[in-house]
């Protein structure tokens, strides 16, 4: 079959959902099926230009291929008369961060005029789908909550899961993955801070905006923490470089808000055996994170991070075995890219 996946694109940005993506292409040319990746450009600011763009989708009438596979808002208001939705997410400015306001919707009757209308194109786009999966319970919720509508839960696949072989800990903690305020990279500076000199702290990861490494520089300056404890490296780094600092990692900290899925984070440190350190409102995460099982689940704030960090160095051999907790938990999962396709072609 000919299979096209459509996803957005932010120019310049590249994150979980561009590379869940791509690997979707590979592993459905893997099966024996042609595949090609739509990205259709979408910019979240000024809110007011959302409307415009969710046209330009819902415009395009694709008919040369055999199934779409459809993942983000506004992409997945193409039309198809095979379409299947693997919702990765929905524009949550209109709908969870807008009730916590964290909104970039205008505010007034204007920004509820558009939030009605991506409410409205979410149900249209969901019903007239052949089949709807989320990648958590998380996002399944979400989208019952708010649109009534149900779904059945898809966890994404782990990319590369040889590589993620795991190795002896190097006394580091290392938190992967975009930089931004919604992955909360702040707040372990901030709890970096209110630990010892021997806790050592590494950030790898491309930034969405150059003002989220700056304020992550000035925490440092501010907190006095030098180059011996701190490292952020905000760039795309090639996959074996990730692999190595995950497989010489201590323990691995994702701590998203509400995050909505297992987070790619959280799967590679568990592929390798190593602990994750995660917050109590970081959603998704939470479906591998467990307190005392396979790391740390503690309070959003930098005194309770500071205290899991201090005991991942601290206490190595339990450190160990919550990493290999955490190994057997993804293990039983049974999240295999042949059986996502599977599901997602049937």
């Amino acid at each position: 079959m000919k299979v096209l996946v459509v996803n957005n694109m932010a120019p310049f940005v590249w994150g979980g959902a561009e590379e869940l993506a791509l690997h979707l292409q590979k592993n459905l040319i893997a099966a024996g099926h042609q595949s090609e990746v739509l990205r259709l450009p979408f910019q979240w600011a000024p809110a007011t230009r959302i409307p415009s763009q969710m046209l330009m989708a819902r415009a395009f009438e694709i008919w040369n291929v055999d199934r779409v596979i459809a993942l983000k808002f506004p992409a997945y208001l193409v039309r198809h008369p095979h379409k299947t939705l693997w919702l990765l997410h929905q524009y949550r400015q209109a709908y969870d961060l807008y009730d916590a306001g964290q909104s970039n919707l205008p505010p007034g009757q204007e920004g509820e005029d558009i939030r009605s209308l991506i409410r409205n194109a979410d149900n249209e786009a969901v019903s007239e789908s052949r089949q709807v999966f989320t990648l958590s319970e998380n996002t399944r919720k979400r989208l019952n909550h708010y649109n009534g509508l149900d779904a059945q839960v898809l966890p994404q696949p782990l990319n590369d899961p040889e590589i993620f072989c795991g190795g002896k800990a190097e006394g580091y903690i290392f938190a992967g993955g975009r930089i931004n305020g919604m992955k909360r990279q702040h707040l372990l500076l901030e709890a970096l801070a209110q630990t010892s000199s021997n806790i050592r702290l590494v950030i790898a990861g491309p930034a969405d905006s150059p003002a989220d490494v700056e304020r992550l520089a000035r925490l440092a300056e501010t907190f006095g923490l030098n180059d011996d404890r701190l490292r952020i490296d905000a760039r795309f780094l090639p996959r074996a470089e990730i692999a190595a600092l995950v497989n010489g990692a201590s323990a691995c900290a994702c701590l998203p808000y509400d995050e909505d899925c297992l987070s790619y984070v959280a799967m590679e440190a568990a592929c390798a055996g190593k602990p994750i350190i995660s917050t109590t409102d970081s959603g998704g995460v939470l479906g591998l994170a467990r307190h005392q099982e396979t790391g740390w689940v503690v309070a959003p704030q930098p005194q309770t991070l500071a205290e899991a960090m201090t005991q991942v160095i601290a206490q190595p051999a339990r450190a160990r075995d919550l990493g290999a907790s955490a190994k057997t938990l993804w293990n039983s999962l049974g999240i295999t890219w042949p059986r996502t396709i599977e599901s997602l072609l049937q």
